[in-house]
């Protein structure tokens, strides 16, 4: 057993080739993020920094999506428990610098539906690549509560205002070659040519100059650092909003697949 699977056993690992590290999202529903998930998300990138044989990190998901993001059970304890909520809080904050401050290029593989925790990593790595008909939803004003675990940080600067307002107000699906029109991802191919290619361009940087690939990545990412306290005050809405009666409201039509019926206060 290596030590990434001893560390981060909700993950799945292995190494397609030399100096790359491929990290799966393999779980029931879709790859839905439960509470230990959500801790080793956010405390990997760490791991994969300091690893001294991986030069590239390579992120997927199994089956046929992504990841659908939060299960019920996280969401629904997240709503009831102060105590997670300020854990998820600390754990969101850190999957999202811990992604911007790996030294080592991260590359993402995405196909299928692509929501919350896992579409944070794979819209913050490096190299995004996506098939023509994925799926990729910011659901958090149809959850009931403020965009905050990355969309602040990002997507104004992926794809500019205009439309990362549309898309996070609205919560409309973004196709995967609606996604690289507008910006938001780095390449778009065929649904059965995305892991191949993805990891091309991780064989890529892997047989690159690190050192150089590097502090291109860490200069370039001083753009999303002067975001930061932008990005700090969406979270911290959205966890204050995870406390409100829309957040349980939303969770339930969910669970009922039904429209939300939003009765919160409307005169913030």
């Amino acid at each position: 057993m290596s030590d990434f699977e001893r560390d981060f056993p909700s993950l799945t690992f292995d190494r397609p080739e030399d100096g790359i590290l491929r990290i799966t999202l393999d779980a029931p529903s879709l790859n839905a993020v439960d509470l230990r998930m959500h801790r080793e998300l956010a405390d990997v990138w760490l791991a994969v920094d300091r690893d001294p044989d991986t030069r590239v990190a390579l992120l997927r998901g199994a089956g046929k999506g992504f990841s659908a993001g939060g299960s019920f059970e996280l969401v629904d304890t997240i709503i009831r428990d102060w105590g997670v909520r300020t854990r998820i809080l600390r754990e969101a904050r850190d999957l999202v610098f811990n992604v911007i401050n790996c030294s080592k290029p991260v590359v993402s593989a995405i196909h299928g539906p692509a929501i919350g925790a896992g579409l944070v990593a794979g819209l913050l790595a490096d190299v995004s690549v996506v098939g023509r008909t994925a799926r990729i939803i910011d659901g958090h004003t149809r959850l009931g509560v403020a965009a905050g675990d990355h969309a602040a940080i990002c997507w104004p600067l992926l794809c500019g205002m205009a439309k990362a307002k549309y898309y996070l107000l609205t919560c409309e699906t973004l196709s995967g070659e609606e996604a690289e029109r507008i910006g938001l991802v780095s390449l778009c191919v065929e649904d059965d040519q995305v892991q191949e290619r993805a990891l091309e361009v991780a064989r890529s940087l892997a047989a690159g100059a690190q050192s150089a690939i590097r502090w291109t990545k860490h200069s370039l990412n001083g753009w999303y650092r002067m975001m930061a306290p932008i990005f700090e005050a969406s979270l911290a809405l959205e966890m204050h909003g995870f406390g409100g009666p829309d957040a349980a409201e939303g969770l339930a039509s969910h669970r009922e697949k039904r429209p939300p019926v939003f009765r919160g206060p409307t005169s913030e």
